[in-house]
């Protein structure tokens, strides 16, 4: 996946023309501006939100996106369960971020948290089809990748979404099935 958060449009024709089709958006606003004229052109476009969700955006998101990677909280879960049934909805996947470094200022549900996040999801008869974790900037991602591949083990989750441009080999060696790229393809 490419990240193409904060980029214009104009950045991002290269990478549609050469063939990319795969895109992670950070912020709903931002990706209903700059995709609603990206989608037009290039109509087999697929963008994952991977930023964190408000509850207030939800149908918005439910409509721009394909995928949202970053659901993490029971409130988040019950106010997309309230708008899964809208007819314009374009999501169709919903991946659990999980916080493996336990740290306070990022997103993502605590491990011990997962079960019951799962299983309200469940109860929701939200498609839950794998996890996302970003790992501690100045750990060794290793063991965070291993956790989040026996958790989605665990639950019989098959989508992986772990790795960035700096540690991406790793992720792919634990079983990531979709690494973020961003920084190493918007390099100046």
């Amino acid at each position: 996946m490419v990240v193409s958060k904060n980029q214009l449009p104009e950045a991002i024709y290269p990478l549609l023309e050469a063939g990319q089709r795969f895109f992670g958006e950070a912020r709903v606003q931002e990706t209903a501006s700059k995709w609603s004229i990206l989608r037009k052109l290039y109509l087999d476009c697929h963008v994952h939100l991977i930023g964190p969700l408000q509850t207030n955006k939800v149908r918005q998101a439910l409509e721009l996106f394909d995928a949202i990677e970053s659901v993490d909280r029971p409130r988040l879960i019950l106010e997309l369960a309230k708008e899964w049934s809208n007819p314009h909805r374009k999501t169709h996947k919903l991946l659990i971020q999980v916080n493996t470094g336990q740290e306070p200022q990022k997103s993502g549900v605590l491990i011990d948290d997962l079960p019951d996040l799962i299983h309200l999801c469940h109860l929701h008869n939200l498609p839950v089809t794998g996890l996302m974790c970003i790992p501690p900037l100045l750990e060794d991602p290793t063991l965070h990748f291993q956790i989040l591949a026996n958790l989605a083990k665990t639950y019989n989750l098959p989508e992986l979404s772990m790795g960035m441009s700096g540690d991406y080999s790793l992720a792919i060696a634990h079983g990531a099935t979709c690494v973020r790229i961003g920084s190493a393809i918007w390099k100046s």
